[in-house]
């Protein structure tokens, strides 16, 4: 990019793009349809800038640019002539996102001859980007026959005009009967993706960031649009101060995260992306315009930056640019504004603590980044709601309000559905319901497998709007309450009155099923704003779960005493998450007795029974000596991390969590040695994860020795209706007979014992 801040408005070249852009502008207004804009448009360009060749080229689909568009190549090659991203040098414009200049590009070693195009008669090339923030849209050139180099005021007014391009496609200004010139935001639209808890969903496209629509383009007056700029400019620096200066904000913080408050507060007063934005307004383009062009092309800049710290701020410019959008619009959503209804939340990424604040009102969420195994996601399934993440692209095509249909079965997301698409969806939900209905039949029979064996089967909570699930479920209560879900969507510590008050409401509503509470799990990516933490290179190996309560025990005395003080003399049961060594669960107990007896002799009422137990998330503590499983109440497997530790893959990494899975007969293996230790001693021993919902995964597990699951209780009646179907000491020898074949996966071999998962429409139960 060329440094735009010296162009002022007496420069000549600066008064010939702004006369260049009104008559773009209104050309675009009287023409007929989108190929006539194009071709007007690629004609009023040449004349313009003198020059032999202009060509439009748009994306037809993520990977492919088509010639919609030119004057001085050949006609026959429009929408004939197509190019990957990175093939010639218009793909590496789109590529880039970066501008190409060049007076000799056959010579060039990207340059992609296409005979029917008759390029070859032309010597200098330059093409810039058609930018959207986040998203190429296209690439726009132009060409002479002569050899020489553009100048930078040339490439500032190309540059211009691709962004003006880029806000009508936007819009809808450029629109016609082809697939690349159809007005963006009003076609249907399907994207792919990965589930990461399935479910279907109808609704109304709700956007996390909304998009700001851009309609003025042109400074008809820049002195005006100046003087809008830095009114804005200054609204948004006072609520960047007012936001950063905000109590909840700065509590408890480190120096560390203080300046990165700061760096934020110096990105908003930075004079450097302001002056190119100015620039571009004396260029001709109107404040928002000018704003959405720096935006676009300063991302494009940060996304190929090799520099992690640089991509680090890239949220933070974003946000700033997206608020300054929407001073000078007057767009995006309020927090008064209403919900739309049946709401399907779409954005790039999303906390825990944010997706509470959404909370039920949700049917769905589609994200462009996530992990199955981020702490967002399991809020996410706490809350039954379909998820499917790493949608590629959705955030630059859909509009709040917007038709949409998830299909978290499938891995797609239809936005703005035609109605044959519709249709077959809503027949889908009908045959879902139908398939509920059948486990619902089966809901109050035990979980008793072909040969004589009974599994107990628990849903997971962790609000009290999850414990109405309980009874319509079937479960035998709660094997897993997540007791951290309130710290995360507070913004400073509850008091000891408000999680003893939670806690039993929990127990009101299990109506003396099993409850078990696990004490407080955050760190990794569960942060809380009100504990100070230091950065750490690996979070998920780091400081969390029950290792901050034993270096902070007056955190777990406090939870614990909440604990007895809501049992209210019903029996409790507590578990410590991400024990490592017989050690830790000692101190963890010792905390936790000392605080009961602590109550009794402050005359609280106290439970009539106590359970005190672990989950079982590192090898280390399957291999702890024989007193752990003697002074454990119960131990719970905890399925997700240990299994992550075990093959030592990332969960939250798609790249290679993917890679292992609970059929390698390994892992396999450490379940057995696990459950015969526990069964040898008489402990209680149950498997929660998310494995534990998957049908064919629960077989598996249950062959090892597991007779207890914790699962979400939307996957409860398949898991249920499956085991009923199974022999499990049949599966257990299969599975010993792999092994000793020297098979590494389990996968294929279950096939043969669990047939159909889940029942047609017309089936009766299983029996």
């Amino acid at each position: 990019m060329v440094d735009r801040a010296e162009i002022t408005s007496g420069n000549i070249q600066v008064s010939n793009t702004q006369k260049l852009l009104t008559t773009l502008i209104s050309a675009m207004r009287t023409e007929r349809d989108g190929q006539h804009r194009l071709d007007r448009m690629v004609d009023i360009v040449a004349d313009s800038m003198n020059v032999d060749v202009c060509s439009i080229y748009l994306h037809v689909d993520f990977n492919t640019l088509e010639l919609c568009a030119t004057r001085g190549l050949r006609s026959a090659a429009i929408h004939k002539t197509r190019l990957k991203i990175g093939e010639g040098l218009v793909g590496q414009v789109a590529e880039t996102a970066m501008p190409v200049n060049t007076a000799r590009a056959p010579e060039e070693p990207n340059f992609s001859y296409r005979v029917e195009t008759g390029e070859e008669r032309y010597s200098s090339f330059l093409g810039v980007p058609i930018m959207r923030p986040g998203q190429t849209l296209g690439v726009i050139v132009v060409q002479t026959r002569e050899s020489r180099s553009f100048d930078d005021s040339e490439v500032i007014t190309l540059e211009v005009v691709a962004t003006v391009i880029a806000e009508m496609r936007e819009t809808g200004i450029i629109t016609g009967e082809g697939k690349a010139l159809s007005a963006p935001h009003t076609l249907p639209v399907t994207y792919s993706g990965i589930i990461a808890h399935e479910g279907l969903a109808e609704g109304r496209v709700l956007l996390h960031e909304p998009h700001v629509i851009i309609t003025r383009l042109v400074a008809e007056d820049p002195a005006s649009e100046l003087d809008r700029l830095e009114l804005a400019l200054q609204k948004l620096r006072g609520n960047v101060d007012e936001i950063l200066d905000a109590e909840h904000v700065t509590v408890a913080m480190n120096s560390e995260q203080r300046e990165v408050i700061e760096i934020y507060r110096m990105i908003a007063n930075s004079s450097g992306w302001v002056n190119r934005v100015k620039a571009d307004i004396h260029a001709g383009l109107s404040a928002e315009a000018a704003v959405d062009k720096e935006q676009s092309e300063v991302r494009a800049k940060m996304e190929a930056s090799p520099d992690a710290y640089l991509r680090d701020r890239l949220h933070d410019l974003d946000d700033l640019f997206h608020r300054l959008l929407r001073i000078l619009t007057g767009q995006g959503r309020k927090h008064e504004d209403r919900l739309p209804d049946d709401p399907v939340l779409v954005a790039r990424n999303i906390g825990p603590g944010e997706l509470l604040e959404y909370g039920r009102t949700l049917r769905g969420i589609i994200l462009e980044e996530g992990s199955i195994g981020s702490h967002a996601t399991i809020v996410a399934r706490a809350l039954a709601i379909p998820l499917m993440i790493h949608a590629k692209g959705v955030i630059a095509e859909a509009l709040d309000g917007d038709s949409i249909l998830l299909d978290c079965k499938q891995g797609l997301a239809h936005v703005r559905p035609s109605e044959s698409v519709a249709a077959a969806f809503r027949n889908t939900l009908e045959v879902a319901a139908n398939v509920a209905a059948r486990y619902t039949q089966i809901r109050d029979l035990p979980a008793l497998t072909r040969d004589g064996v009974e599994i107990r089967l628990y849903i997971n909570a962790g609000l009290l709007a999850d414990l109405p699930n309980l009874e319509p479920s079937g479960a035998d209560g709660v094997g897993l309450f997540r007791t951290e879900l309130r710290f995360l969507a507070a913004n400073k510590i509850p008091t000891r009155r408000e999680l003893a008050e939670q806690y039993s409401q929990v127990l009101d509503s299990a109506k003396g099923r099993r409850v078990v509470f696990r004490t407080i799990d955050i760190g990794s990516d569960k942060v809380v704003p009100y504990l100070k933490r230091e950065d750490e290179p690996n979070p998920a190996l780091g400081w969390r779960a029950i290792r901050i309560c034993l270096d902070k025990p007056g955190i777990l005395k406090m939870q614990m005493q909440s604990l007895v003080r809501g049992a209210k003399g019903r029996p409790l049961c507590v578990m410590f998450p991400m024990v490592a060594g017989f050690g830790e669960f000692k101190q963890a107990r010792s905390i936790a007795l000392g605080q009961i007896e602590r109550e009794r002799r402050m005359g609280h009422v106290v439970p009539e029974k106590v359970e005190i137990g672990a989950m079982l998330e590192t090898p280390s503590l399957a291999f702890a000596p024989d007193g752990f499983y003697e002074l454990a109440d119960f131990v719970s497997i905890g399925g997700n991390d240990l299994k992550q530790f075990f093959f030592a893959a990332d969960r939250q990494n798609e790249r290679v969590r993917s890679r292992y899975n609970s059929f390698y007969l390994s892992y396999l293996e450490l379940i057995r040695y696990i459950t015969t230790r526990c069964h040898a001693i008489g402990t209680p021993v149950s498997y929660c994860g998310e494995d534990a919902g998957q049908p064919r995964v629960a077989a598996c597990l249950a062959a090892m020795g597991v007779h207890a699951f914790s699962l979400r209780s939307a996957s409860l009646g398949k898991v249920k209706y499956l085991l009923r179907q199974v022999n499990l000491r049949e599966i257990a020898e299969a599975i010993e007979q792999a092994r000793a074949s020297g098979e590494i996966t389990f996968e294929k071999g279950i096939d043969q014992f669990t047939g159909v998962l889940d029942p047609s429409p017309e089936a009766g139960p299983a029996d």
